[in-house]
């Protein structure tokens, strides 16, 4: 049955988009919503039967499907083949979900809109393509679902083409992203030359069993990682993200919280035995991770725009992931992306409802009071921000940063024999960003819900909004109750779900570590209440705004080094392609050639002309010469006859 089933989750998603795509025009918006949401929703439903078939079975049972293959040549061969384990399992069921969830709001959001068929066949198919990519195992056939659900962001990001900005940001994803995807592709092919193989299971035994020389671990790792960072907007691919709130709102939930910027999470996750044989991958990854939180968090709490402070929450907080997958804690980075996908899209969700009902004004500074317009807003959105900021015992967002925390802290990276890493002055940069996670948020929750009224709400968010938002409170609020640390009740259900055999546990954890871990948010919230949550705010924005927050906030520093290093070079290229300069050159070259054969023809034939005409003239002289002696004169002979003789005398007489 499982046989049968596990392609069904990609096929139910995938026949809706095909359905929606081919109706456009001759199906009314609530068919069309109906549709897609059946679609995402049979794929939930059977990624929910297959998991309980999964977890009724032993720990390290696993369902795989071969549906065909699909290469075979000398020394290599991939299928179309797909797999569900406990590590897929718990993906599937986010995606899925989650998935669901948004498109059920999104039927509600879009119903106006006139290209809702494209919209949700856009989003169907992404769903579908991050289902191929999370189930595949086979490398190769991953790499199809990765460029599927790249090619959908760009979709999406764009959908409202009309506005040329849209336009630009959907270019600019899809530029930044088929930059990592290209540093992917090289990895793959590096470990199908040194394996013969793409399956996960054959690449992984290689590597651990040290049949690949230290060399190519590291370099297969290093571009691996390169195309996780980008998909995942993390440093120095991290601009991208921002301007990709230009789509529709669910778009922001779903792709852009919630799955495609987690796919280079789960990948390097999938992974984890290929990267731990890679130290020096791993420190610079978890560095990697530990300064884009920082970064992430610090632009944040300078943004204006509703949407772009969660765009820069969402890359801090994918920081933390990156940060835990270089611990080597994949675990906590894996229940931290589960989490995450809760509480972020509910934070998108309600976003979305607040500014559609606030006439589509985005400047938080513009919003204010609406937690009496709005009261069940207000609390969806106050639930996920408090699961944002980690608010201890009551929030999921508590439970997987503790653990992520936790990791950090009794990590130590031997890079060499003689010299290593403590993994306390990251742990130190976590907890900062923590800080400053609680007063980003806060600071939103402040200005938007409390203090004085600006924009005036109108309408009334529907039934069909509100469901989700209700579901994703829930989980945001009570998700990460199945891991908890050592110091609270031991439950490690997550951890040992996914590693049965090694649970992550940390029993000599001093009580300080999590008592850290929660009064720094609680310390970020009070911060942030002082600042803007009075009835009278003590600042509008952080001083120093001419000098750090404008160029900070428009987010402009990295698109100049771009522009410099990539973009100018690149037009230089283009610009010396487009004017030919060896087609030029060797135009010129032939004109040259013909210039100076022609010349020298001339300067031949005048030569030759005038060398001929002396010539003439000299054989004419030479001609006449001897006609000047024989004139008939006898006297003259005579003459000439004895200055001969003479001279002939008088040289024998001087010799």
């Amino acid at each position: 049955m499982g046989e049968i089933l596990l392609p069904l989750i990609i096929l139910c998603p995938l026949v809706a988009s095909l359905v929606v795509s081919v109706s456009a025009g001759r199906m009314g918006a609530c068919a069309i919503g109906t549709v897609a949401c059946a679609g995402v929703g049979l794929s939930a439903v059977i990624s929910v039967i297959l998991s309980v078939m999964l977890l009724s079975g032993p720990a390290t049972d696993a369902l795989r499907v071969v549906l065909w293959p699909w290469m075979r040549i000398e020394g290599f061969s991939a299928d179309i083949a797909f797999t569900l384990d406990r590590v897929s399992m718990v993906m599937i069921l986010v995606v899925t979900i989650v998935g669901l969830l948004i498109h059920v709001y999104a039927a509600g959001y879009m119903r106006d809109d006139p290209g809702i068929a494209r919209f949700f066949g856009c989003m169907t198919l992404f769903v579908a393509a991050m289902v191929v990519l999370v189930l595949a195992s086979d490398l190769l056939c991953m790499f199809i679902g990765w460029e599927g659900v790249g090619l959908c962001s760009y979709l999406l990001i764009g959908f409202w083409y009309d506005d040329p900005a849209n336009t630009a940001a959907a270019r600019k994803a899809f530029y930044m992203t088929r930059m990592g995807d290209v540093a992917l592709l090289c990895g793959l092919l590096l470990l199908a030359t040194a394996t013969g193989s793409l399956r996960m299971g054959t690449v992984l035994a290689a590597v651990t069993d040290g049949q690949l020389p230290p060399f190519s671990v590291n370099a297969a790792a290093a571009l691996i990682l390169v195309g996780a960072l980008a998909k995942s907007a993390q440093i120095p691919f991290q601009t991208w993200l921002p301007d990709a709130m230009a789509g529709p709102t669910p778009t922001s939930a779903l792709i852009h919280a919630a799955t495609m910027v987690t796919a280079g999470v789960y990948l390097i996750a999938r992974l984890h035995d290929l990267f731990a044989m890679a130290a020096p991958v791993m420190a610079f990854m978890a560095v990697l991770g530990a300064l884009t939180l920082l970064m992430g968090a610090c632009k944040a709490l300078v943004q204006s725009d509703l949407k772009r402070i969660l765009a820069w929450s969402t890359i801090s907080q994918l920081g933390y992931m990156f940060l835990a997958l270089g611990c080597g804690v994949w675990q906590a980075a894996l229940f931290h992306l589960m989490t995450h996908a809760f509480f972020k899209a509910l934070l998108f969700l309600t976003a979305g409802a607040v500014i559609m009902r606030a006439g589509h004004e985005q400047d938080i500074f513009r919003l204010g009071g609406l937690r009496h317009a709005m009261p069940g807003l207000t609390m969806a959105f106050v639930a996920g921000a408090s699961a944002l900021a980690g608010l201890p015992l009551v929030t999921a967002g508590f439970y997987s940063k503790e653990m992520i925390l936790s990791g950090v802290w009794h990590v130590h990276f031997g890079l060499t024999r003689e010299w290593g890493l403590s993994g306390h002055p990251l742990w130190g940069i976590a907890l900062l960003g923590a800080f400053l996670t609680a007063l980003y948020i806060f600071r939103c929750v402040f200005i938007v819900f409390c203090g004085k009224a600006g924009t005036r709400a109108v309408g009334r968010t529907s039934r069909l909004m509100s469901i989700p938002l209700g579901c994703l409170c829930v989980l945001s609020l009570s998700g990460g109750v199945i891991e908890m640390p050592d110091t609270l009740p031991r439950l490690h259900l997550f951890s040992a779900l996914l590693d049965p055999g090694v649970p992550l546990s940390h029993a000599d954890e001093p009580i300080w570590l999590v008592l850290a871990g929660a009064i720094v948010p609680l310390a970020g919230l009070g911060v942030a209440w002082v600042l803007w949550g009075r009835r009278v705010s003590v600042m509008r924005e952080i001083p120093g705004q001419a000098a750090i927050i404008r160029p900070a906030r428009d987010g402009r520093g990295m698109d100049v080094v771009y522009d410099r290093v990539f973009v100018q070079p690149l037009c230089l290229l283009v610009w010396l392609t487009r004017l030919d300069i060896a087609d030029h050159a060797i135009t010129g070259t032939g004109r040259l050639t013909r210039a100076a054969s022609a010349g020298m023809f001339r300067a031949r034939a005048g030569v030759v002309d005038m060398l001929a005409i002396r010539a003439t003239g000299m054989a004419r002289w030479a001609d006449h010469l001897p006609g000047q002696f024989q004139n008939g004169r006898v006297r003259w002979y005579a003459a000439w006859i004895a200055t001969g003789l003479c001279a002939g005398l008088a040289m024998v007489v001087l010799s």
